[in-house]
């Protein structure tokens, strides 16, 4: 019996999102998140990659800084997408804090050999314009010192369009999950050769 052909016997690629309630599907019918239809879209356009969504509702990036050495030792990744921070800034946690967690998640990422990649959060007008705009910088800031590609905003396309949230005003629906998967995919795209 003969071996199977190199391309079918090596490991896939796999990609891991990090992130909170915004990729864990909250609100959404199992399988209708822009995590899920990455996954489809990577089996179409990417074969041999896969997807690992490791988002939990309410993840701080302080949480996701205390178990991400475990997730990348249990998946190991080639890419990893940290998808966290917009619960630190609705918690009021420090910017100094976000940041610091941030940058030691990258320096973990590395250490495993995954490649980091980040998404950008921002804050809902009412946190006040100032802090709005300093939480918004953080991204910006860790990702071109860390040299890491950004998605600037990971609800960018939909941030102003009430009738594509739930009725928290927070999570998306599922017609929003496309939207939010096509503005992720050209910063992910280049990375999954």
């Amino acid at each position: 019996m003969t071996g199977l052909p190199a391309a079918a016997s090596a490991a896939p690629g796999t990609l891991m999102v990090f992130g909170d309630s915004l990729s864990a599907e909250y609100g959404l019918a199992q399988g209708s998140g822009w995590v899920a239809l990455l996954d489809r879209r990577l089996r179409t356009e990417r074969p041999g990659w896969r997807v690992v969504n490791a988002s939990i509702s309410g993840e701080t990036t302080l949480g996701g800084r205390n178990r991400l050495e475990a997730e990348l030792s249990t998946h190991r990744p080639q890419v990893l997408f940290i998808a966290l921070g917009g619960n630190d800034g609705l918690r009021g946690v420090s910017l100094e804090s976000t940041r610091a967690n941030l940058e030691a998640m990258i320096g973990a990422a590395r250490k495993s050999g995954a490649r980091p990649v980040m998404a950008g959060m921002r804050l809902p007008p009412n946190y006040g314009r100032t802090y709005g705009e300093k939480f918004r910088v953080v991204f910006v800031e860790v990702a071109k010192r860390q040299q890491v590609p950004l998605v600037p905003f990971l609800l960018e396309p939909i941030a102003e369009r009430r009738d594509l949230f739930q009725a928290d005003g927070i999570h998306p629906t599922a017609a929003a999950q496309p939207m939010i998967l096509n503005t992720v995919w050209p910063v992910l795209s280049p990375l999954l050769r």
